[in-house]
């Protein structure tokens, strides 16, 4: 089940929230992983970060909830351009 779904234009797309925390450092960044919902045989999909950090997983997700629908929208659009 996908943590969000957006539509944009036609198509619809299912949003997944992963939390990355890269070498070395402490704070864990938002990334949002995009998959189209349709069944075609050309499915794309697509990871982007979101100008989101915490120091910690929970934190993070909390955070994550309050982001509105607009705002990935957005950044869908911004993405497929």
């Amino acid at each position: 089940m996908p943590w969000r779904v957006i539509a944009h234009g036609e198509q619809v797309w299912h949003v997944d929230v992963v939390a990355e925390r890269r070498a070395n450092t402490g704070a864990w960044q938002l990334v949002l992983a995009f998959r189209a919902a349709s069944e075609q045989p050309r499915k794309r999909s697509f990871w982007t970060p979101y100008p989101l950090v915490a120091t910690s997983k929970s934190s993070l997700f909390i955070q994550a909830e309050r982001i509105p629908d607009a705002a990935i929208a957005q950044l869908l659009a911004e993405r497929l351009a």
